[in-house]
């Protein structure tokens, strides 16, 4: 851990419980912030993926075949 990471967990156990759960709700949204880039590389790939379905060069299967597949296990 560096230095800052050590000073940082030393502090959060000094915190009040419900401190330290505001911290550990705080970072996953802090952490959850959408990537541009991917999100343009995901828009692009489901582009490709829905010409290719509608020029049929796309298997595809049924809803009932899906669930027939995992019915069976």
């Amino acid at each position: 851990m560096s230095s800052t990471s050590d000073r940082l967990e030393q502090e959060i156990k000094s915190l009040a419980d419900v401190e330290k759960i505001r911290i550990v709700e705080s970072i996953p949204t802090d952490l959850d912030k959408p990537d541009p880039e991917i999100g343009r590389i995901w828009a692009e790939e489901a582009r490709k993926r829905w010409d290719a379905y509608k020029a049929g060069r796309l298997k595809t299967a049924s809803y009932e075949e899906v669930m027939s597949k995992y019915r069976d296990q």
